[in-house]
């Protein structure tokens, strides 16, 4: 099993990027420009790599290899966007590895691709990308290019020596437990063996609830590869496990005017084998409530005009503060109601909010994670 913390590693310690290896800064799959690049970069890392892995680390400094992070990305339906858009796709696993230097709310993004060894190009036409292009690794850089040649295998060898060095041992896991337990102490962690070889690391606030539990600032991490599978500040979660099993079912609040209810949103379920495998298996719960479409055309207004006096940089009153917290949300609401010009204004929001604090921003954030899951199901 490889430990993926390891392997970012010697990624970074052994290889400039190359014809099998990109690293970025951060990437944004949540608007067309950076849903385009990300593809390309996709495209052409499978196109040039037609027997091994390829990988690209996201939250690294391109100049001195700096591990900066980036926000957790929980997005499971990443095959879903890739699929709509490449013909030929690759396999394609985004994870979210913890490193200790890194605050709680950081990770850095490790996307494996997997090809399978036919010419993948692009789809459909996006961005100023046309539909039918084929893109290839040139060094460092993703370019279009011809195909007339067959695909010619140079990396397997040297892909190879480096997860065969980037492999998990008993030393690693016993001190990726450790870690754990007391980094989340506040937080009632625990841990569970799962097949006699998965370790599996979980905490977050308990509440009960009419009998039953709920559990809130959830982290959940798969030890034995250092992959975070799970983390949120605003989330409540419902936990079960077995001897073969562990599922989580996340919950999001949602409502107006202060009414709030929770919505079932996503079922994780990781199932672990008797062969030392392991695959997780997600499906999604969520169903949008639906109100009055009077009383939406008026938040949705009064959402405008919040909007417009924060791009103006106007002091808020006490009210309009509570409303900015609960912009990013009645906005999505607005947009599952059918009111679609809502999504460009709830984009429009984002560099606004996150100027103005932090919390409203995790707000923003945790709208548009919603979106995401919604819209690639």
């Amino acid at each position: 099993m490889i430990n993926k913390r390891l392997l970012i590693k010697n990624l970074l310690a052994h290889n400039d990027e190359n014809s099998f290896y990109d690293k970025k800064r951060k990437i944004d799959i949540s608007q067309k420009e950076g849903k385009a690049k990300f593809l390309k970069h996709i495209c052409a890392l499978s196109n040039s790599n037609p027997k091994n892995n390829s990988y690209i680390v996201i939250g690294v400094e391109d100049e001195d290899n700096k591990i900066i992070g980036v926000t957790f990305f929980d997005d499971s339906k990443i095959q879903n966007l890739i699929n709509a858009y490449l013909t030929n796709p690759p396999i394609v696993q985004y994870e979210n590895i913890p490193f200790p230097h890194l605050p709680d709310n950081k990770v850095v993004g490790l996307v494996t691709i997997r090809a399978m060894e036919k010419i993948t190009s692009l789809r459909k036409n996006i961005w100023k990308y046309y539909g039918g292009s084929v893109f290839f690794r040139d060094g460092s850089m993703s370019m279009p290019k011809v195909f007339d040649i067959e695909i010619k295998d140079v990396n397997s060898k040297l892909v190879t020596a480096i997860e065969a060095h980037a492999q998990n041992n008993i030393q690693y896991t016993l001190d990726g437990v450790f870690d754990f337990m007391n980094k989340r102490e506040d937080f009632n962690p625990q841990y569970k063996v799962f097949k006699e070889y998965f370790v599996l690391c979980w905490s977050g606030l308990k509440k009960m609830v009419k009998n039953d539990i709920y559990f809130s600032r959830v982290d959940i991490e798969l030890v034995n590869e250092q992959v975070r599978l799970f983390f949120s500040t605003l989330d409540e979660v419902s936990i079960t496990y077995d001897e073969s099993s562990f599922k989580i079912v996340e919950y999001v609040s949602l409502g107006l005017q202060n009414a709030f209810k929770y919505y079932e949103l996503e079922e994780t379920i990781i199932y672990f084998e008797e062969n030392a495998n392991y695959n997780i298996e997600t499906r999604l719960l969520f169903q949008p409530p639906q109100f009055d479409k009077k009383v939406l055309h008026h938040i949705y207004n009064s959402n405008n005009a919040l909007l417009e006096k924060l791009k103006k940089a106007r002091s808020l009153t006490k009210n309009e503060l509570q409303d900015l917290r609960n912009l990013p949300a009645t906005y999505l609401i607005c947009y599952l109601n059918s009111f679609h010009e809502a999504i460009d204004k709830l984009n429009e929001s984002k560099p606004y909010l996150k100027n103005h604090s932090r919390e409203v921003y995790e707000f923003y954030q945790e709208a548009v994670r919603i979106l995401r899951k919604v819209k690639y199901s």
